[in-house]
């Protein structure tokens, strides 16, 4: 192959996802899908298709109907077929080729959440216990991509690259190349799979193997040569077909060659063990979009700027939420355990997530345990919601008398919320056991919210004392004693913070905005082709 051919213009990209910023999200995973696709739609035709859950309205969001056919979806020993409307939108902004597709499907409609069952399901079958897993999200997925791939076919272009979105859209590639009627078309377009979350959880797998081969379509030896722990492994099946990435290098090298692999199964050595390199990538953002200047916009009280060191502004929103949570106007989405008292010039720790043990929280509980009764002078924020023990343990610090006016729990989530909780925050608390990339580091940076984070994953892009604080042993004593550093800083050196502050937004704009991070995708999309040349 000449060097030509490695550097074939690439003109059609699709992407597939299930979740979108502005559509459907429940992390992360859709604000990465949608910078990207954005970044890269000044470079190329792009195309997004994802699933039209129940709470998506089309017609008020500007899509139009398009394609309607349907999907072979068989069960063991049943032939069945599934209907699909398509719903398509195209970008409006001149210099952006971007549409975005939607898969009106039933088994897609009567989902009211992204990935999980919603109280209101619970409340209408009990069977489906709010916040666990949709029954048939194997079945999802399966729609997803089948879906996507008739599509593709129906309007006749062969795209240069499918980049497909974690386990829900991993399988893509072994059915492009795998499935007859499929393979012919698809023997030159690249494949991408980017694993936002290894963990254990998160693979997408399946045990009934052969409902995976009827459902799949996919041949029996790649069934069976692709199972992790005795289940049929979306990630493994992917491998010979895609290049596969992560969403930081760190993480990367993490599943590949360190003992934290065992968070996903071993997931990464088996991989590298089959010749894969797993790569890493680690994910960008957009600042303008968390831009506290713009207050109106980011939905804040008043405008700041942390890279000019003018934080005047950030007082009255510390003010502003103290009054929220005070009168509890605003806060209807949220629950409110305690409150903060105004106290505006004591530190305020933040916290924006799922109250998990992935995220830490349970040994940030245990570090607020020994903190609070030996340092009067310093607040907590928590927005979020989670495991039961971990959220009542939170709550249960609410209640103790001496520590009444300094802690305050929301429990659940608004964005709106967040924004002004980032903005009033003066230390951002990020205390995961592992964190593929981290995007909530970013945004408070941004809001002048300096981190305080577990030094793994995609988190060693804080640096300690320069743009955040950082702690290696995944322990509440570690996590602890990074908050009192923190303190001490703000206490006594105050204009190290504001310089903390200006450095951190200032390496954001350096290193870390997608029009950079872009490049390195393009370079995994002309290995990607290249692959296509090798099978």
């Amino acid at each position: 192959m000449n060097n030509q051919d490695n550097k074939k213009k690439i003109n059609d990209i699709w992407i597939v996802t299930r979740e979108y910023d502005g559509l459907a999200g429940a992390g992360g995973v859709k604000d990465v899908c949608r910078q990207l696709a954005e970044a890269l739609a000044g470079k190329a035709d792009v195309s997004v298709v994802l699933p039209m859950y129940g709470f998506i309205t089309p017609e008020s969001l500007g899509f139009k109907p398009a394609q309607t056919f349907q999907v072979d979806m068989h069960y063991v020993g049943v032939e069945r077929r599934e209907d699909v409307q398509v719903w398509e939108l195209k970008s409006k902004e001149a210099k952006k080729s971007l549409t975005v597709y939607l898969l009106d499907a039933q088994r897609f409609k009567e989902k009211r959440g992204v990935y999980t069952y919603t109280a209101k399901d619970e409340a209408d079958d009990p069977t489906r216990v709010s916040g666990s897993g949709h029954y048939d999200y194997f079945a999802m997925n399966v729609l997803l991509q089948k879906a996507t791939l008739n599509l593709i076919l129906d309007k006749g272009k062969r795209p240069d690259i499918i980049h497909c979105h974690d386990g829900h859209a991993a399988l893509l590639p072994a059915m492009a190349r795998e499935i007859d009627g499929l393979r012919q078309f698809f023997r030159k377009t690249g494949m991408i799979v980017t694993i936002h979350n290894a963990g254990l959880g998160y693979h997408q797998e399946v045990d009934d193997l052969p409902f995976a081969k009827a459902i799949t379509r996919l041949p029996s030896r790649i069934i069976g040569k692709n199972l992790l722990n005795g289940r049929f492994d979306p990630f493994l099946a992917a491998a010979p077909y895609a290049v596969m990435n992560t969403v930081s290098e760190n993480y990367a090298r993490e599943l590949r060659e360190s003992p934290d692999d065992e968070m996903t199964g071993w997931l990464g050595h088996l991989l590298t063990k089959r010749g894969v390199l797993l790569q890493g990538v680690t994910n960008g953002i957009n600042p303008d979009d968390f831009n506290p200047q713009f207050a109106d916009k980011q939905g804040i009280a008043a405008p700041f700027s942390p890279e000019k060191g003018d934080l005047a502004g950030k007082r009255e929103c510390r003010r502003d939420v103290v009054r929220m949570i005070s009168s509890h106007h605003g806060l209807e989405k949220v629950t409110v355990h305690g409150f903060l008292s105004e106290h505006y010039d004591q530190p305020l720790f933040t916290l924006i997530g799922r109250l998990s043990e992935q995220k830490g929280v349970d040994m940030l509980v245990g570090a607020l345990e020994k903190l609070l009764p030996v340092d009067e002078k310093f607040q907590v924020l928590i927005l979020g919601s989670g495991a039961k023990e971990i959220e009542n343990g939170l709550i249960d610090l609410t209640t103790i008398n001496q520590y009444k006016g300094r802690i305050c729990i929301l429990s659940g989530y608004d964005q709106q919320l967040a924004n002004k909780i980032y903005a009033a925050g003066d230390f951002f608390l990020i205390p995961s056991r592992y964190e593929p990339c981290g995007l909530t580091d970013y945004i408070a940076q941004l809001f002048g919210n300096l981190p305080i984070v577990h030094h793994v994953g995609g988190l060693v892009k804080v640096e300690d004392g320069r743009t955040g604080f950082a702690y290696h042993e995944p322990s509440d004593s570690a996590l602890l004693e990074a908050m009192r550093t923190a303190v001490k800083v703000f206490r006594l050196h105050p204009e190290k913070i504001s310089g903390m502050q200006k450095e951190s937004v200032k390496v954001i704009h350096n290193s870390y905005t997608w029009d950079k991070i872009v490049l390195r995708y393009i370079q995994l999309y002309q290995e990607a082709l290249s692959l296509c040349h090798k099978e």
